[in-house]
């Protein structure tokens, strides 16, 4: 038994292989794709698989994040996928394309870039109904009229962002959209947009069924690449690993144990007063795994445990007929939120299965 726990096991052969799929099917229309890094946090070697597989840019949300991965070595074109006023310096510095949707700080890339002799690229991103960042359309030339007349910045294109924050669909009437913008724009301005970004994981139903996907020429490709399913209805893509990620825990408690908790009921450790079903003793056992390290919604139990609660450190399942002892190994497959909240815990050692990769603390 490996003493290390809990753990995330990566196959990174697997996130290889997801790439090369990917990137394939997207080339065949002429669409790039940036490798998003976020849910792992910029881990070097992951970025690195996706690279292998075909990606021609890694981005990522975290300036943080793209530092660790260019120290190690990777010397790909860097995107940051937001852009604050804070950090306008750093990111000149160190990041060669930031999205963008304020004037002011694009006054400050500007600036910066300008003392430091660079020509700083940016994208800038429309709203189109998702209500995350964006310029609403009829904004657009305004926008454009006041950033064009900013030095030492380049504007290479435009995106926008679907099925995020508000979960609105990326089909042909949105992407039409954003082709037209891009028309618009290049005529009114004499410019022209090179990237043509139209979103993320979510437009893999849209694209494999679109007979024109117009100027549509990049996608910022994470959860599709990591975990081998779509985001509008997480649906498994065809010929993609769906466990390139796995999450090990160790049973620390098994027992025998009535399912209703006896006394008078308060609120439990996050401020819920919880509510519970008589199913009579049953075999309760507990993980050392607990909110601190996961998002335990998103865990999806192997050996189909049902899950009963969870607090900070403890995640309780129903044992059933599974005969669970202490120091056993409980193994999940993860979602998107699970396994953005499993990277980022200091507690969860992540453990490379392929032979020529390294263990990360």
């Amino acid at each position: 038994m490996n003493s290390f726990l809990p753990r995330i096991e990566i196959s990174l052969s697997q996130i290889r292989e997801n790439t090369q799929i990917l990137s394939k099917l997207y080339k065949n229309k002429g669409t790039s794709l940036m490798g998003v890094t976020k849910a792992v946090l910029g881990e070097p070697s992951i970025a690195k698989a996706m690279i292998q597989g075909g990606v021609e840019f890694i981005a990522d949300s975290r300036l943080e994040n793209i530092l660790r991965m260019k120290n190690s070595g990777i010397a790909v074109p860097f995107v940051l996928l937001r852009t604050p006023l804070s950090q306008a310096e750093s990111i000149v510095h160190n990041v060669d394309i930031s999205l963008n949707t304020e004037i002011k700080t694009l006054k400050e890339l500007s600036c910066h870039a300008k003392r430091r002799h660079k020509i700083h690229k940016v994208i800038i991103m429309v709203e189109l109904g998702d209500l995350r960042e964006g310029i609403l359309p009829h904004d657009l030339s305004q926008f454009f009229e006041q950033a064009l007349l900013l030095s030492n910045l380049e504007i290479i294109g435009i995106g926008c962002n679907l099925a995020c924050y508000g979960g609105i669909k990326p089909d042909d009437k949105k992407m039409q959209e954003l082709s037209a913008q891009v028309g618009l724009l290049e005529t009114r301005f004499h410019i022209d947009l090179k990237i043509v970004s139209g979103g993320n994981s979510a437009n893999y139903e849209w694209f494999k069924s679109s007979q024109n996907i117009g100027r549509i020429n990049n996608l910022r490709v994470g959860e599709s690449i990591l975990l081998g399913c779509e985001t509008v209805g997480r649906k498994a893509i065809p010929g993609l690993h769906l466990s390139a990620f796995q999450l090990i825990a160790e049973v620390i408690e098994s027992k025998k144990k009535p399912s209703l908790p006896f006394g008078e009921i308060g609120q439990d450790a996050f401020g819920n007063v919880p509510g519970f079903q008589d199913r009579g003793d049953h075999q309760r056992v507990i993980i050392a795994l607990g909110r601190q390290d996961v998002q335990v919604s998103q865990l999806k139990s192997n050996n189909k445990l049902r899950m009963i609660g969870s607090s900070s450190d403890h995640i309780i399942l129903d044992g059933g007929d599974h005969n669970l002892e202490i120091g056993d190994e409980v193994r999940f497959s993860l979602g998107y939120s699970g396994l953005l909240t499993t990277m980022t815990s200091p507690f969860v050692l992540k453990q490379f299965t392929d032979s020529d990769a390294h263990v990360a603390a």
